[in-house]
């Protein structure tokens, strides 16, 4: 009797979770709307456009505050 109410081993257990966490994976995926070419392109420049111009600000900010250190080194 205690062996019909035995729950099943963990190897088991992790499997059935494993598959029901792909299903549900597969599902959700079919209902992702991927974008377009032009869309993907589009967003791609959008951001390489936007790394480009973070990098030149951070640059910027860099060189000047250098400047200033060295300005303030050369004070005292």
């Amino acid at each position: 009797m205690a062996e019909a109410s035995k729950k099943p081993n963990f190897f088991v257990r992790t499997g059935k979770k494993f598959a029901k966490w792909f299903r549900e994976m597969k599902s959700e995926l079919k209902k992702v709307v991927w974008p377009s070419g032009k869309q993907l392109v589009n967003n791609t420049l959008v951001v390489l456009a936007a790394v480009l111009i973070v990098g030149i600000i951070v640059c910027v900010f860099d060189y000047v505050a250098g400047w200033g250190i060295g300005l303030l080194k050369n004070l005292f």
